[in-house]
């Protein structure tokens, strides 16, 4: 049967179903495609608002006790526009789909996959606050996977199948041995025996377990001292926000930097509560530092964290605001890097990507589509004078997280 020459349609939809498959955390992660741009094009720096539904408190008695309706958002700003670009010539247009793909499309594409599911693990890695594990030692254990599926339970993450956890090539080997005396269905044994990672492990102790070797290493600031909170009160007692700057006091003097944005604290005194029921969890909250600060020559430091410290209202997540002179730990030893693997429900993070602008106007042959979320623009122009077809597949893209509390790191 004769080929087919292929067209930018049939391009674009078989490398927008390559870069799907190989995306790992980014495939199981909430994903919005924004069509408005289908007409006037996106703008690199273009920001969505992605809304997180208001929340109540529960009044009790027969007076009638209205309360605010407060609906909050987080910005997801369109910041990347990754992309890779090639050149073919004429015979190579020529060639049947599955040839192309095979010999084209399977070698490039997962380098925008790759980019993506980095960019998307270092905003969980400096935004997702909670934490378990030791630094240090491998999540090897069934243990170690419960304590993560048992902070998701304290935050109320839903238990629907949309769990998910992400383990550098290091963990995963742990774990397959630890878990390899584990009851499990013969098919799955044979499966992880087999590729040595975990495959198709949906509801494994309650998660989808994959390995990911995009999953990054943190370095713990260099710290210094013996930090406290600066002043009581700080936070918020109704309403809701992103971030909380926290005055601190008591570190080693004039550092350039004593908190790397990553780092997880806690607060003597603070403890995390459920965010349906407002009752302690009996654990510390942990909060991640969010940009890095540095001391001054008094000791003095100003870290912007993360969820914001908020001690009352619908949006509780405290049982209380800090203490003046309370004690701060931070997860980890000084300078040392850890592994953050992950778990995560599929709402705490957001994908966001949008339409390119159309091309075909300025004489390049191209076509532009969106699947499972995603849209990709494929752009070609023929040059006569070597008889190639230069190509280029573009992403536009952004991360947000919209619910850090759905997620927690898992040290290793």
């Amino acid at each position: 049967m004769a080929n087919t020459i292929l067209t930018p349609t049939m391009y674009t939809m078989e490398a927008l179903r390559i870069l799907v498959n190989n995306l790992v955390f980014s495939k199981n992660v909430s994903r919005e495609y924004d069509p408005k741009f289908g007409v006037a094009g996106a703008k690199i720096g273009y920001t969505l608002n992605i809304r997180r539904p208001a929340r109540y408190t529960v009044s009790t008695g027969a007076a009638l006790a209205t309360q605010d309706y407060t609906e909050s958002s987080i910005p997801l700003t369109l910041t990347t526009q990754a992309h890779v670009d090639t050149t073919f010539t004429t015979a190579d247009m020529t060639v049947s789909l599955d040839d192309f793909s095979d010999r084209v499309l399977k070698p490039v594409l997962p380098a925008i996959a790759n980019k993506i599911d980095v960019d998307g693990l270092v905003n969980a890695q400096n935004t997702a606050g909670n934490h378990v594990g030791t630094p240090g030692t491998l999540p090897a254990t069934a243990a170690a996977i419960l304590a993560a599926t048992q902070r998701l339970d304290e935050m109320a993450a839903p238990r629907d199948g949309q769990r998910s956890l992400v383990l550098d090539p290091a963990s995963n080997a742990a774990l397959i041995a630890g878990l390899s005396g584990l009851f499990q269905s013969a098919s799955r044994v044979a499966s992880q025996y087999e590729e040595a990672q975990f495959v198709d492990a949906r509801n494994t102790l309650g998660l989808m377990i994959a390995m990911d070797q995009n999953v990054s290493f943190h370095t713990v600031g260099p710290l210094g001292g013996a930090p406290t909170v600066n002043g009581a009160g700080q936070g918020i007692t109704a309403g809701w926000a992103n971030t909380t700057s926290l005055v601190t006091n008591g570190w080693t003097a004039a550092a350039a930097a004593r908190l790397n944005a990553g780092d997880i604290i806690t607060i003597a005194g603070v403890n995390a509560v459920n965010p349906q029921s407002r009752l302690s969890t009996g654990n510390p909250a942990q909060f991640v530092v969010t940009a890095n600060a540095a001391s001054d020559a008094g000791g003095n430091l100003t870290a912007v964290i993360s969820p914001a410290i908020i001690s009352a209202g619908p949006f509780q997540n405290v049982t209380a605001s800090p203490a003046g002179g309370a004690a701060i730990t931070v997860v980890g030893t000084a300078a040392t890097a850890y592994r953050r693997n992950l778990a995560y429900h599929k709402d705490a993070f957001k994908l966001g990507t949008a339409d390119l602008q159309e091309v075909s106007q300025f004489g390049a042959w191209g076509a532009r589509k969106n699947f499972s979320g995603i849209s990709m623009r494929v752009a070609r122009q023929y040059a006569i004078a070597t008889d190639t077809v230069p190509c280029r597949t573009d992403v536009l893209y952004g991360w947000a997280t919209v619910y850090q509390e759905l997620a927690t790191q898992v040290t290793g």
